[in-house]
């Protein structure tokens, strides 16, 4: 039986392989694969590594909130006006504005908005924290330097005219780097956008368009309001999901198995046993 002092740990060994120097970008993929396979690494923990490789090479206007999608706070609303918004949305902070979107005067902090329920005279425009603005082609991992080096979570992102092209927060760029971790409810892209399974559930990508989900499951939603299926979940929720949270309508069970701060990503969905109606194909 070997001494323990003999044995290496991970992290040694880990080290002892990549002594080969990898001279690109490539080796040293293929060296960490390499690490994958013998078990010097788990799945997880190769994910998260290719994550931080591939943040590194990415821009901010890859992962922004687009102004369009962007919730903000009217620095003219009251507080009785903008809070149930505050509550509904479940963000922790929010740019707040005057004219337009363009014109955003700073950055409103959700728990500062206790001081409402004990009875304080809110004026927000004191309360405001300073915005921060950045260029869309910031790098990702430069920001996430200057995120945690300034305790800022949030920034303001600003076109090459200075217009307000979007906003992204520190979740955004760490979800680069944890979401791509695989998991039993994954899809390969070659895969169709429906997949029963064996307890006749159905694992669906979200942007699977109404009427391919109809054709599927013979279902008859209409597809003038919202054209993909995790459109029309979300709008049944209220709110963006998180994983975990479901939702039934028209004898259909609708789970969230992946979702981001932005968009879901896939779902599932199974037949209500009371309301079976007819069998899918």
């Amino acid at each position: 039986m070997a001494d323990d002092s003999s044995k290496h740990t991970w992290l040694e060994r880990l080290s002892h392989l990549l002594l080969r120097e990898p001279e690109d970008r490539e080796q040293l993929i293929e060296l960490l694969h390499a690490s994958y396979e013998k078990n010097l690494l788990d799945a997880d923990a190769l994910a998260m590594i290719e994550g931080v490789m591939q943040v590194s090479e990415m821009q901010v206007r890859d992962i922004m909130i687009p102004r369009s999608q962007m919730d903000v706070i009217d620095i003219t609303d009251p507080p009785e006006k903008f809070i149930p918004f505050v509550i509904n949305t479940a963000h922790s902070r929010f740019p707040v504005i005057g004219e337009n979107k363009d014109d955003v005067i700073g950055i409103l902090l959700a728990k500062d908005l206790l001081r409402y329920y004990a009875g304080e005279e809110l004026v927000v425009r004191d309360m405001l924290r300073p915005a921060v603005f950045i260029p869309e082609s910031k790098r990702l991992n430069v920001l996430l330097k200057e995120f945690r080096s300034n305790r800022n979570h949030i920034a303001v992102v600003v076109d090459e005219y200075g217009g307000v092209a979007g906003m992204v927060t520190i979740e955004d760029v760490l979800e680069q780097i944890v979401s791509d971790i695989e998991d039993e409810y994954d899809f390969d892209e070659t895969e169709d956008n429906i997949i029963r399974d064996s307890h006749g559930r159905y694992r669906i990508k979200a942007l699977t368009e109404i009427v391919d989900f109809n054709e599927v499951l013979g279902t008859q939603f209409s597809d003038e309001e919202f054209s993909t299926i995790g459109g029309l979940v979300v709008n049944k929720l209220g709110h963006m999901p998180k994983r975990g949270e479901q939702v039934s309508f028209d004898g259909l069970k609708f789970t969230v198995l992946r979702a981001d701060s932005r968009r879901v990503h896939s779902l599932l969905a199974e037949l209500l046993p009371e309301e079976t109606g007819a069998t899918p194909a």
